[in-house]
């Protein structure tokens, strides 16, 4: 998913590149590693894994953060019109709640090492989470939508107030709880909302445009996002939470086919695919030690291989792109 940007008359768009090009969805590459980070802690608990590898992928899941964190904002400066009109955008604006889920995760991570820093980051990072889901949701709400942009990043923003039950559990303000209990309530309904709106334009409109076709991964979030800011709050899996676990698995299952094709070329999209995963990766280990399954747990391990393999491989193919400059490139 790319912006316009203003092209100069005696440029080749071919060889001018310009910071203006840096989407706001490769912030979710930083929910893919730190979460990565997150679900290597969670293996910990069930397989004989090494953790240090874990710990380190989620360093560098803060250096990817600090690094778009200031290209954005270079980008905020020398080219405000394109930020806004990414803001603007009925699909790109959800992106932005990108920024705030990976800062959540990152308190997450943070809180084994400096739990105050982590308390700091949790609290600013609800805040704009709140901030977003309601900009997006006023937007939503204000003006007359096409069928043709009702995409699965519409669950981002929903997603992302889960994110905050799941990330905030453990925070010690006598508050917390009623804030987690909020943010649970929001992304519920949301997430309910959006999904049937969702899967109504995938059933009576065209198919998801071939550049767009990993966010359909993005289906799977809700479900199993919604089971760890369950258990989280109640401290327990019981029938419903069997139901979020499942119903996530059985969607990987039915996407898996349409969003993982050689024809579907790599651009900065495919990390829509990465939390999801993780998500699921860190759900999968926790219903099969709930449960005490040996299968389950096999299968955890499974899917916890295939999340490592995909983040390694998006990784290389994000870097290149970077490296040799073809991210900038203006179109």
């Amino acid at each position: 998913m790319t912006i316009h940007s203003i092209r100069l008359s005696n440029s080749s768009p071919q060889n001018r590149r310009s910071i203006s090009q840096l989407p706001i969805n490769l912030f979710a590459s930083v929910m893919g590693v730190t979460g990565l980070s997150l679900a290597w802690r969670e293996a910990a608990k069930s397989i004989d894994l090494l953790a240090l590898p874990g710990e380190i992928i989620g360093w560098f899941g803060t250096l990817i953060f600090l690094g778009l964190t200031g290209g954005y904002v270079a980008k905020w400066v020398r080219h405000p019109s394109e930020v806004a009109s990414e803001f603007a955008h009925p699909v790109q604006s959800n992106f932005f709640a990108t920024v705030a889920i990976g800062l959540l995760l990152q308190s997450a991570f943070l809180s084994r090492y400096t739990p105050a820093l982590a308390q700091g980051v949790w609290i600013a990072a609800s805040a704009l989470t709140f901030a977003l889901a309601y900009a997006v949701t006023i937007a939503f709400l204000s003006r007359q939508q096409s069928r043709e942009t009702t995409l699965p990043p519409l669950l981002i923003p929903g997603v992302a107030t889960l994110d905050i039950a799941v990330t905030g559990y453990a925070i010690p303000f006598s508050w917390a709880h009623e804030l987690n209990m909020f943010a649970f309530s929001i992304g519920s309904v949301m997430a309910t909302v959006f999904i049937a709106l969702i899967f109504g334009r995938l059933r009576h409109e065209d198919p998801v445009p071939l550049l767009a076709r990993p966010s359909l991964m993005v289906l799977v979030a809700p479900f199993a996002v919604g089971f760890l800011a369950y258990t989280n709050i109640t401290g327990t899996v019981d029938l419903f939470a069997t139901v979020l676990f499942y119903f996530a698995l059985f969607l990987l299952l039915v996407l898996s086919p349409m969003v993982f094709r050689r024809h579907i070329p790599f651009s900065v999209a495919w990390w829509a695919i990465s939390f999801p995963l993780a998500a699921l990766s860190i759900a999968f280990f926790r219903y099969a030690r709930a449960v005490d399954n040996a299968i389950l747990a096999i299968l955890a391990g499974v899917l916890f291989v295939f999340l490592a393999a995909a983040i390694a491989i998006l990784l290389v193919r994000t870097a290149s792109i970077v490296l040799t400059g073809k991210l900038f490139e203006v179109r």
